[in-house]
């Protein structure tokens, strides 16, 4: 995946991922791996939380889908090398809190995920993602 091409946005807007479509399996232990990595990375890529946690749900039996979406993320994570964490000094000491929710994004439990993410000083200080 080093040649790859790059992406901008780790997931398309509006994907809705299922286990219900007829579509080929894939190898789940090379899924589970893969994912598993991308999971190790969610620590200082809190970018990547939300796509990580939505193609975590399909580790009993992922399918050619899910593996799609895996390789877009890391071709993504190709494109953003640059990206962390980093927290620096600043007067400006200002607490901002954002909130996002995706309403139903799994169709077969219709569960909506959420979360926020707590900066201060421009740095994330507390963040949760949740189903």
């Amino acid at each position: 995946m080093w040649n790859c091409n790059h992406v901008k946005i780790s997931i398309v807007l509006g994907t809705k991922l299922s286990n219900e479509r007829e579509e080929k399996y894939v190898d789940a232990t090379s899924y589970k791996q893969l994912v598993g990595c991308l999971m190790y990375l969610t620590v200082t890529r809190p970018d990547m939380m939300y796509v990580v946690c939505l193609i975590s749900r399909f580790m009993d039996k992922p399918r050619e889908e899910h593996m799609q979406i895996t390789k877009r993320v890391l071709r993504y994570l190709r494109g953003t090398l640059d990206f962390g964490l980093f927290y620096k000094r600043e007067s400006d000491s200002i607490p901002k809190v954002y909130t996002d929710s995706d309403y139903a994004g799994v169709i077969d439990d219709m569960k909506c995920m959420s979360g926020y993410v707590f900066l201060l000083s421009k740095a994330i200080v507390c963040w949760s993602s949740r189903k």
